[in-house]
């Protein structure tokens, strides 16, 4: 059995110019993740590289603050990079910002130091090994 195949996907979170994200769970022990699929094949070397250069990154992370890596595998039948991550079961800071506008309701200020709060130790952890992320994105965690 190849290694895609030890999961069931549930449902697609979102996509890039060069990747998907889905919401996963592994068949053995019914846990959830996300999986992003990197398209290899429509990438430049330097894309390439980088791509292999975020998944040293992402394993070499452990802080409560940073979704966490658990695996990374290549799919030789589509031509992807499988990175296999922690799921951040409560969503991210855009769909919460969307259902207060929906609602007309606002955050609490406890709840807006919360987050910074939070992000600002995951940007710390980062620049404490070195690396500067591009792509940030608001994760809430219940």
């Amino acid at each position: 059995m190849s290694k895609i195949q030890e999961f069931t996907v549930i449902k697609k979170l979102g996509e890039g110019s060069f990747s998907e994200v889905y919401k996963v769970q592994k068949k053995s022990d019914k846990t959830e993740y996300a999986m992003k699929k990197v398209k290899m094949g429509k990438l430049s070397s330097k894309e390439k590289e980088n791509a292999l250069n975020e998944v040293r990154m992402l394993a070499s992370i452990n802080h409560p603050n940073v979704i966490g890596f658990k695996e990374g595998f290549f799919e030789e039948n589509s031509g992807c990079l499988c990175i296999i991550m922690e799921h951040a079961d409560a969503g991210d800071m855009l769909a919460k910002i969307n259902s207060h506008k929906k609602n007309n309701t606002n955050f609490t200020e406890k709840q807006l130091w919360h987050f910074f709060i939070q992000t600002v130790r995951g940007l710390k952890a980062l620049h404490d090994l070195k690396i500067f992320h591009r792509d940030i994105k608001l994760l809430t965690c219940s």
